[in-house]
Protein backbone atom coordinates (compact mmCIF):
# COMPACT_ATOMS: atom_id res chain seq x y z
CA UNK A 1 0.00 0.00 0.00
CA UNK A 2 1.23 3.85 -0.30
CA UNK A 3 1.04 3.91 3.46
CA UNK A 4 3.22 0.97 3.84
CA UNK A 5 5.55 2.45 0.76
CA UNK A 6 5.69 5.78 2.97
CA UNK A 7 6.79 4.49 6.15
CA UNK A 8 9.79 2.18 4.26
CA UNK A 9 10.81 5.25 2.95
CA UNK A 10 11.19 7.14 5.68
CA UNK A 11 12.71 4.29 7.83
CA UNK A 12 15.05 3.74 4.93
CA UNK A 13 16.12 7.49 5.26
CA UNK A 14 16.12 7.78 9.16
CA UNK A 15 18.65 4.61 9.25
CA UNK A 16 20.64 5.89 6.56
CA UNK A 17 20.92 9.32 8.51
CA UNK A 18 21.66 7.12 11.56
CA UNK A 19 24.96 5.28 9.56
CA UNK A 20 26.01 8.93 8.45
CA UNK A 21 26.14 10.11 11.91
CA UNK A 22 28.59 7.11 13.19
CA UNK A 23 30.37 7.99 10.29
CA UNK A 24 34.37 8.18 11.55
CA UNK A 25 37.46 8.72 9.71
CA UNK A 26 41.27 8.15 10.52
CA UNK A 27 42.72 11.56 9.82
CA UNK A 28 45.83 9.26 8.49
CA UNK A 29 44.33 6.15 6.69
CA UNK A 30 41.72 8.94 5.46
CA UNK A 31 38.93 6.22 5.17
CA UNK A 32 35.35 6.58 6.12
CA UNK A 33 33.68 3.87 8.37
CA UNK A 34 30.56 3.13 8.38
CA UNK A 35 27.99 0.41 10.07
CA UNK A 36 28.97 -2.09 7.86
CA UNK A 37 30.68 -4.78 9.69
CA UNK A 38 33.64 -4.93 7.06
CA UNK A 39 34.12 -1.56 6.87
CA UNK A 40 33.30 -0.86 11.35
CA UNK A 41 35.20 1.94 13.23
CA UNK A 42 34.92 2.38 17.11
CA UNK A 43 35.10 5.02 18.72
CA UNK A 44 38.22 6.73 19.09
CA UNK A 45 41.28 4.71 21.15
CA UNK A 46 43.67 5.62 23.15
CA UNK A 47 46.70 4.26 20.58
CA UNK A 48 45.30 6.84 17.78
CA UNK A 49 44.28 9.23 19.51
CA UNK A 50 48.16 9.52 21.13
CA UNK A 51 49.33 9.10 17.56
CA UNK A 52 47.51 12.42 16.62
CA UNK A 53 48.56 13.86 19.28
CA UNK A 54 52.50 13.33 19.09
CA UNK A 55 51.83 13.73 15.06
CA UNK A 56 50.79 17.58 16.38
CA UNK A 57 53.15 17.96 19.20
CA UNK A 58 55.87 17.17 16.86
CA UNK A 59 54.68 19.94 14.46
CA UNK A 60 54.19 22.59 17.41
CA UNK A 61 57.43 21.64 18.67
CA UNK A 62 59.28 22.61 15.90
CA UNK A 63 57.07 25.61 15.20
CA UNK A 64 58.14 26.65 18.43
CA UNK A 65 62.12 26.37 17.39
CA UNK A 66 61.11 28.50 14.13
CA UNK A 67 59.26 31.14 15.36
CA UNK A 68 60.69 31.88 18.76
CA UNK A 69 64.04 31.02 18.25
CA UNK A 70 64.12 32.30 14.76
CA UNK A 71 66.39 29.55 13.73
CA UNK A 72 66.22 26.01 11.91
CA UNK A 73 69.63 24.71 12.19
CA UNK A 74 69.48 21.17 12.40
CA UNK A 75 66.30 21.20 10.24
CA UNK A 76 65.99 19.46 7.11
CA UNK A 77 64.05 21.83 4.60
CA UNK A 78 63.95 18.41 2.25
CA UNK A 79 62.39 16.45 4.72
CA UNK A 80 59.57 19.46 5.30
CA UNK A 81 59.54 19.71 1.56
CA UNK A 82 58.19 15.91 1.37
CA UNK A 83 55.93 16.22 4.26
CA UNK A 84 53.89 19.49 2.90
CA UNK A 85 53.80 17.04 -0.67
CA UNK A 86 52.56 14.27 2.15
CA UNK A 87 49.45 16.29 3.46
CA UNK A 88 48.87 18.20 0.01
CA UNK A 89 48.41 14.80 -2.12
CA UNK A 90 46.58 13.03 1.23
CA UNK A 91 44.16 15.82 1.66
CA UNK A 92 42.49 15.95 -1.39
CA UNK A 93 39.11 15.91 -0.19
CA UNK A 94 39.54 18.42 2.40
CA UNK A 95 36.71 20.85 0.50
CA UNK A 96 34.85 18.24 -1.07
CA UNK A 97 34.34 15.37 1.70
CA UNK A 98 32.80 16.76 5.37
CA UNK A 99 33.76 13.73 7.84
CA UNK A 100 33.90 15.91 11.53
CA UNK A 101 35.03 18.76 12.96
CA UNK A 102 38.28 17.03 14.68
CA UNK A 103 39.17 15.32 11.43
CA UNK A 104 39.07 18.69 9.25
CA UNK A 105 40.42 21.05 11.71
CA UNK A 106 43.89 18.15 12.08
CA UNK A 107 43.93 18.30 8.00
CA UNK A 108 44.16 22.13 8.35
CA UNK A 109 46.86 22.33 10.93
CA UNK A 110 48.81 19.63 9.24
CA UNK A 111 48.18 21.31 5.97
CA UNK A 112 48.91 24.92 7.14
CA UNK A 113 51.78 24.03 9.16
CA UNK A 114 53.92 21.84 6.83
CA UNK A 115 53.81 24.88 4.22
CA UNK A 116 54.23 27.22 7.04
CA UNK A 117 57.71 25.70 8.14
CA UNK A 118 58.54 25.33 4.43
CA UNK A 119 57.83 29.18 3.83
CA UNK A 120 59.98 29.81 6.91
CA UNK A 121 62.80 27.81 5.70
CA UNK A 122 62.94 29.51 2.32
CA UNK A 123 62.01 33.18 2.87
CA UNK A 124 61.88 34.31 6.04
CA UNK A 125 64.90 36.51 6.19
CA UNK A 126 66.16 35.58 9.54
CA UNK A 127 65.19 32.05 9.64
CA UNK A 128 66.85 30.90 6.13
CA UNK A 129 70.17 32.35 7.48
CA UNK A 130 70.13 29.73 9.73
CA UNK A 131 69.54 26.78 7.22
CA UNK A 132 72.43 24.36 6.57
CA UNK A 133 72.10 23.76 2.82
CA UNK A 134 75.58 22.38 2.40
CA UNK A 135 74.86 19.61 4.62
CA UNK A 136 71.63 19.34 3.41
CA UNK A 137 72.02 17.68 0.50
CA UNK A 138 70.26 14.53 0.18
CA UNK A 139 68.94 14.80 -3.31
CA UNK A 140 65.17 14.32 -1.89
CA UNK A 141 62.66 14.27 -5.32
CA UNK A 142 64.77 11.00 -6.17
CA UNK A 143 62.44 9.12 -3.42
CA UNK A 144 59.45 11.28 -5.15
CA UNK A 145 59.18 9.17 -8.42
CA UNK A 146 59.57 5.79 -6.90
CA UNK A 147 57.04 5.91 -4.35
CA UNK A 148 54.48 7.76 -7.12
CA UNK A 149 55.47 4.25 -9.54
CA UNK A 150 54.19 2.32 -6.73
CA UNK A 151 51.60 4.11 -6.09
CA UNK A 152 50.05 3.33 -9.29
CA UNK A 153 50.99 -0.29 -8.76
CA UNK A 154 50.06 -0.75 -5.73
CA UNK A 155 46.67 0.77 -4.75
CA UNK A 156 43.43 0.33 -3.08
CA UNK A 157 41.45 1.82 -6.21
CA UNK A 158 42.80 2.98 -8.84
CA UNK A 159 41.10 6.54 -9.14
CA UNK A 160 43.28 10.09 -8.67
CA UNK A 161 42.48 10.41 -5.00
CA UNK A 162 43.03 6.73 -3.76
CA UNK A 163 46.13 7.00 -5.97
CA UNK A 164 47.28 10.15 -4.57
CA UNK A 165 46.39 8.82 -1.05
CA UNK A 166 48.22 5.73 -1.22
CA UNK A 167 51.08 7.69 -2.62
CA UNK A 168 51.46 9.78 0.41
CA UNK A 169 51.90 6.86 2.16
CA UNK A 170 54.44 5.50 0.84
CA UNK A 171 56.01 9.12 0.30
CA UNK A 172 55.75 9.57 4.42
CA UNK A 173 57.25 5.92 5.30
CA UNK A 174 60.58 7.64 3.63
CA UNK A 175 60.02 11.93 3.93
CA UNK A 176 62.61 11.30 7.36
CA UNK A 177 65.38 10.41 5.50
CA UNK A 178 66.85 13.76 4.33
CA UNK A 179 66.56 14.49 8.16
CA UNK A 180 68.63 11.36 9.73
CA UNK A 181 70.93 12.28 7.18
CA UNK A 182 71.56 15.42 8.35
CA UNK A 183 71.83 14.91 12.19
CA UNK A 184 74.28 12.45 11.28
CA UNK A 185 76.24 14.82 9.37
CA UNK A 186 76.05 17.91 11.49
CA UNK A 187 76.12 15.34 14.77
CA UNK A 188 74.63 18.11 16.72
CA UNK A 189 71.52 17.99 17.77
CA UNK A 190 69.51 20.75 20.12
CA UNK A 191 66.63 19.86 22.08
CA UNK A 192 63.97 20.68 20.23
CA UNK A 193 64.83 19.31 17.08
CA UNK A 194 66.05 15.97 19.07
CA UNK A 195 62.11 16.21 20.78
CA UNK A 196 60.82 16.85 17.13
CA UNK A 197 62.49 13.80 15.94
CA UNK A 198 61.16 11.53 18.54
CA UNK A 199 58.19 12.96 18.81
CA UNK A 200 57.69 11.75 14.93
CA UNK A 201 58.46 8.49 15.73
CA UNK A 202 56.64 7.94 18.60
CA UNK A 203 53.66 9.32 16.32
CA UNK A 204 54.68 6.39 13.96
CA UNK A 205 54.75 3.79 17.00
CA UNK A 206 51.37 4.70 17.97
CA UNK A 207 49.83 4.11 15.21
CA UNK A 208 51.16 0.72 14.44
CA UNK A 209 49.49 0.03 18.21
CA UNK A 210 46.46 1.43 16.72
CA UNK A 211 46.37 -0.87 13.39
CA UNK A 212 47.09 -4.06 15.95
CA UNK A 213 44.74 -2.86 18.21
CA UNK A 214 41.88 -2.92 15.40
CA UNK A 215 42.91 -5.65 13.70
CA UNK A 216 42.04 -8.03 16.91
CA UNK A 217 39.32 -6.06 17.55
CA UNK A 218 37.26 -5.10 14.28
CA UNK A 219 36.04 -7.99 11.95
CA UNK A 220 37.54 -7.80 8.75
CA UNK A 221 39.95 -4.82 9.12
CA UNK A 222 42.73 -4.97 7.05
CA UNK A 223 44.56 -2.38 5.69
CA UNK A 224 47.49 -3.59 4.55
CA UNK A 225 48.92 -0.74 2.21
CA UNK A 226 49.01 2.31 5.64
CA UNK A 227 50.48 -0.76 7.76
CA UNK A 228 53.42 -1.43 6.24
CA UNK A 229 54.02 2.29 4.97
CA UNK A 230 54.46 2.93 8.68
CA UNK A 231 56.41 -0.47 9.35
CA UNK A 232 58.66 0.91 6.79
Amino acid sequence: SGLSYESKRVERGAAARDRSAHLRVDPVERRTYGSDPANRSPEMNIFRLAGDMTHLMSVLVLLLKIHTIKSCAGISLKTQELYALVFATRYLDIFTDFISVYNTIMKLIFLGSSFSIVWYMRRHKLVRRSYDKEQDTFRHFFLVLPCLLLALVMNEKFTFKEVMWAFSLYLEAVAILPQLVLLQRTKNIDNLTGQYVFLLGAYRAFYIFNWIYRYFTEPHYVHWISKNSHLS
